[in-house]
């Protein structure tokens, strides 16, 4: 798992199960806040055979993501 922290939340590489496999996805969630992330898919295109797979692709598009907009958006 990757993190990377902005000035009002963190964003960290994440899965998301699906059939056949596994979603990469990037959780966002306020710092110092106490709700559930947000997970957001990426990579819709490519389903994963393992967990560890769709992490390490999550954890590589982590590191283009610019910022979290204040209602928990990705921006590129």
């Amino acid at each position: 798992m990757a993190r990377k922290a902005f000035e009002t939340f963190e964003a960290v590489s994440a899965v998301v199960p699906a059939e056949g496999g596994y979603h990469a996805a990037i959780a966002v969630k306020a710092l110092g806040g106490s709700g559930a992330p947000r997970f957001h898919k990426i990579l819709d295109d490519q389903v994963f055979k393992t967990a560890h797979d769709a992490d390490e692709a999550a954890a590589l598009k982590l590191t283009s993501l610019k910022n979290v907009s204040d209602d928990a958006e990705l921006v590129w």
